[in-house]
């Protein structure tokens, strides 16, 4: 009891000296508030680049590529093999009977982007009714659907946001045709906003294309993902990878990931480094004004554990003051902030960044981690401290 009642009482004391050293003090604040804001930054773009991949999609859906591919544009199915696929077990039938399966196209067009006003790739899906049919996720939100047989498009929200030129009554070029932008739509959030839609007959036509990039196929039910799977890489007609819908667009963020990752630690362990050594240097500096008065207490019976953990709470409570801010400002700046990226086959996909609960008690913990190590050694040296030595000092 004596112990915790002295702890907190040189906690206190501690505390209340911390207004006379203001320019030290926010050293540790505010090194401490970069790092904790940058770290979480970088995060919640990772969180929000996984999250759009991860939401698009469907248990309920799988994709079929070419076997060894690893996206969609670098796939290709045979209109044979389309017909194949459509024929196979767990497929789900519509109410005409016919297979709900949807043979599409990925082509690459350039506009400008709005924030740089450079060019970059904006991806072109090639559908028919079928890929609307089996995905009600999507509605148009502005304009109408394109009409089969028509140069005309549709835009993902997001496409629309990032480029110039995609507004509805808009015309575009591609290849050296002319397109009519007719509508807009939505799709709960997920990475076919960052698309462009158009007929695939007329896509197949337009860019002299025979097949498909891909095959997407409505299963009967999520289980029955497998007896389709056996069924397609069983067949010798066909060498396909079969992935389900989520499963695959999962896939294409960890590259993405990965990278973030490896920025997030080199940068966290370079800042984090550097907020150690200033809380050391601040810690240090503040023992050393405040020797003598350790050292009375030390002598009026207050013991070296205490003395120690007093300073590694002041250390830690002025880390968790820094990390606060550093945490609420990622929030304030950076949440639901909306960017663009090359996703797999060098397209742009729009995401929002994310800053979640979770990052921010990430962030916390970081800078409760750095609080700790930058008190715990000055701690030490004021617990080590002769007495007599430190009163004659005086």
């Amino acid at each position: 009891m004596k112990f915790m009642t002295q702890t907190l009482q040189l906690i206190l004391i501690n505390l209340k000296s911390v207004p006379s050293r203001w320019g030290a003090t926010l050293v540790i604040v505010v090194g401490l508030a970069g790092v904790v804001g940058v770290v979480t930054a970088l995060q919640s773009m990772s969180a929000g680049m996984v999250a759009t991949l991860r939401s698009t999609g469907s248990p309920n859906r799988a994709i079929v590529l070419k076997g060894g591919s690893n996206s969609e544009l670098s796939s290709f199915i045979t209109r044979d093999q389309a017909v194949v696929i459509e024929q196979a077990e767990g497929v789900a039938k519509g109410e005409d009977g016919r297979a709900l399966a949807s043979g599409e196209l990925i082509l690459i067009a350039e506009r400008p982007l709005r924030r740089s006003k450079t060019d970059s790739n904006v991806s072109m899906r090639g559908v028919g009714a079928a890929g609307f049919a089996m995905r009600p996720e999507v509605k148009i939100v502005d304009g109408r659907p394109f009409k089969p047989g028509l140069q005309e498009i549709v835009v993902g929200v997001k496409a629309l946001e990032q480029f110039v030129g995609l507004e509805v009554g808009s015309t575009v070029q591609i290849r050296g045709s002319q397109w009519a932008v007719v509508g807009t739509f939505s799709s709960n959030g997920d990475a076919h906003e960052s698309e462009v839609w158009v007929d695939i007959g007329t896509a197949q036509s337009a860019f002299r294309r025979n097949g498909y990039s891909s095959m997407l196929v409505q299963l009967q039910e999520p289980t029955a993902f497998d007896a389709f799977k056996d069924s397609l890489t069983a067949d010798p007609r066909l060498q396909v990878d079969v992935l389900n819908e989520i499963e695959y667009f999962s896939a294409q963020s960890r590259s993405f990931t990965r990278i973030i990752g490896v920025l997030v630690t080199v940068v966290g362990i370079i800042m984090g480094l550097g907020a150690v050594f200033a809380a050391l240097n601040t810690m240090y500096s503040a023992v050393a004004a405040r020797t003598v008065e350790i050292a009375t207490l030390r002598a009026l019976g207050f013991g070296g554990s205490v003395v120690i953990l007093a300073t590694i709470a002041e250390a830690m409570t002025l880390a968790l003051l820094g990390g606060a801010i550093g945490g609420l400002g990622a929030y304030a700046f950076f949440n639901g902030y909306t960017v663009s990226t090359l996703g797999a086959g060098f397209t742009q996909v729009a995401f929002s960044f994310r800053v979640t609960p979770g990052l921010l008690i990430t962030g916390m913990v970081l800078s409760l981690f750095v609080g700790f190590l930058g008190g715990f050694f000055p701690a030490l040296r004021a617990a080590r401290m002769q007495i007599a030595v430190a009163l004659r000092a005086a």
